[in-house]
């Protein structure tokens, strides 16, 4: 019997990070504002259940504290606004938890829904921050500093392996568009222009409908303006200072504030109602319940977005702050890809509700990265099976394909309940242990096996010590490569000669290259000591040999080389 097909693509939903991609709905055209009897009352904050297409799946929804049917207003087409990054400096970890937790989101309603998400990102690229970072690096503008961000993020994202949305959108490439907006609002009666050219919502005018979001309670809204008539009002349009980017304007030269460009970029893609908006729950308040604001004043309608999605926090283990720039406790994207992989990264995400915040850590990501190795070590298997390359036992068919059943039961009930990956990732560890006790193979296949380990060790030895010959090499100050073995210390303050930096690329390539292979090069410069359940029960044979350790995924006899003493 070959082992079957459904069974190893279950298990690559979570090894291949949910490989999909988006299709985009064709006759996709903005929506209509709502006929007069949807305008709004002012004095309402009940959320409203969107009649349309009920796609079985149960989200939490922040705009009711609680979870909800998602029912989209067209059939099998999601319409999904995100809050983009404001491009001033590197994006950082608790950045790439957000966009890798909604990008699973988005794959599992079109994997396993079947749901065409049309997915939509604005590029904040004109912002207090950016343009204070600009003058804090000379000779740079803030154009040209947002540029540069955004290309990075973009690049970040698909190291990530995000899925990029339909369309990116930036600020600057839409101002027209915001001061039409802006002028509407004006003309319904919620937003008013102050002598000194500055713009404002007036959030009295819609009593209390502000504070669909959150409970306002003492929150005075944004501090430093001295021309509201409200300390909750916040500004639509800022007038220009000296030396800062402006645009031409009804009100006089000055640029966008936070939040209009998210209510005019997805008003002019999506129209009147929005089926999803996402982004961390630090942009729940102010920027989400302004954006519900200013959008419903807009459209004169009683509910802009039907479902409002927030990812928890990012932590570093220990510390109750979330990761950020302003607290400097970050971690960039690019230097965590130096350590861990991308779909490391999105096991670790897996492994809790994207709702709930999240401790990064050593620890947290070793756990990720063995779940993985798992997944990744039956696939294997599995392959190797059904390619006719592992004999075992007779497989019970069976009791194989019913517990696949199950589990794809399972599966689906879970991510049908506001997208339960953490159960989602124990049922599918469930069938692997069961799969694996199928796979276990017969004496002679692993005797066979254990030949072809000690081959291959002796290979990887080669391979290793020839590696570190040509590192020294690369390392050495002089032509004549020293003959006494350098400490750690003496190695790290070695600068290499320009023409050797090839060699040392070369043997970081190779490293990297064998990871994926299950052989992993790690530096060390202290010895290792294993007990002797280490050496005969152990997940990882390790191999030291010229102050590198290999590990190797053999579970089974000490291979040669090995220090035991």
């Amino acid at each position: 019997m070959r082992l079957p097909l459904a069974l190893i693509a279950n298990v690559r939903l979570l090894n291949s990070g949910f490989r999909i991609r988006h299709s985009i709905h064709n006759g996709v055209t903005k929506t209509s504002l709502l006929s007069s009897h949807n305008i709004c009352s002012g004095a309402e904050r009940t959320w409203i259940k969107p009649a349309g297409f009920d796609t079985g799946v149960k989200t939490y929804n922040s705009l009711t504290k609680q979870k909800e049917p998602l029912v989209l207003a067209q059939e099998r087409i999601a319409t999904w606004y995100s809050c983009g990054p404001t491009v001033y400096d590197h994006a950082h970890l608790g950045h790439a938890c957000s966009y890798v937790r909604f990008d699973i989101l988005q794959r599992i309603l079109s994997r396993i829904f079947e749901i065409n998400v049309i997915h939509v990102m604005v590029i904040t690229d004109i912002d207090d921050k950016i343009i204070q970072r600009s003058l804090e690096v000379s000779n740079i503008s803030p154009t040209v500093l947002a540029r540069m961000h955004e290309e990075e993020f973009k690049r970040d994202m698909q190291a990530l392996r995000v899925l990029p949305p339909a369309v990116y959108m930036r600020v600057t490439d839409n101002i027209p568009q915001i001061v039409a907006f802006i002028k509407r609002i004006i003309g319904n009666g919620h937003a008013y222009v102050t002598s000194q050219g500055n713009v404002y919502f007036d959030t009295q005018s819609i009593g209390n409908r502000y504070g669909k979001l959150v409970n306002l309670g003492g929150i005075v809204g944004e501090l430093g303006a001295q021309d509201k008539r409200d300390p909750r009002d916040f500004a639509l349009w800022k007038a220009s200072k000296p030396h800062e980017p402006h645009w031409e304007s009804p009100w006089g030269q000055g640029r966008p504030g936070w939040h209009i460009e998210c209510s005019t970029i997805a008003s002019s893609v999506f129209g009147s109602q929005l089926d999803i908006h996402s982004g961390g729950i630090d942009l729940a308040f102010p920027h989400h319940e302004n954006e519900i604001a200013q959008s419903e004043a807009y459209h004169q309608c009683e509910q802009w977005g039907n479902y409002f999605l927030h990812s928890g926090h990012l932590h570093l283990k220990g510390s109750v702050e979330k990761m950020s720039k302003s607290l400097k406790n970050y971690v960039t994207i690019k230097d965590f890809l130096k350590s861990y992989t991308a779909n490391e990264f999105r096991l670790f995400c897996l492994l809790t509700r994207y709702r709930s915040a999240i401790d990064y850590s050593d620890a947290s990501m070793s756990e990720a990265r063995s779940t993985l190795s798992t997944i990744s070590a039956f696939c294997h298997n599995a392959q190797a099976y059904m390619q006719g390359h592992l004999q075992c036992q007779p497989i019970e068919e069976g009791i194989l394909w019913e517990r696949l059943s199950a589990t794809q039961s399972s599966v689906r009930k879970a991510l049908a309940d506001d997208f339960d990956t953490p159960k989602t990732v124990d049922a599918i560890m469930s069938l692997i242990h069961h799969g694996n006790c199928q796979l276990q193979p017969t004496a002679k296949s692993l005797q066979h096996y254990k030949s072809f380990v000690f081959f291959l060790n002796n290979v990887v030895e080669e391979l290793v010590h020839f590696r570190s010959e040509v590192r020294k090499f690369a390392l050495s100050v002089e032509d004549q490569a020293p003959q006494d073995p350098l400490t750690g210390s003496e190695i790290q303050k070695r600068h290499p000669q320009p023409d050797r930096v090839p060699l040392l690329n070369a043997c970081d390539a190779f490293r990297n290259n064998l990871a994926p292979l299950g052989v992993h090069i790690k530096v060390r410069f202290h010895p290792i000591r294993l007990s002797p359940e280490e050496r005969l029960k152990g997940k990882f044979m390790v191999i030291i040999l010229a102050w590198y350790t290999v590990e190797v995924p053999f579970d089974f006899q000490k291979p040669k080389g090995i220090i035991t003493k």
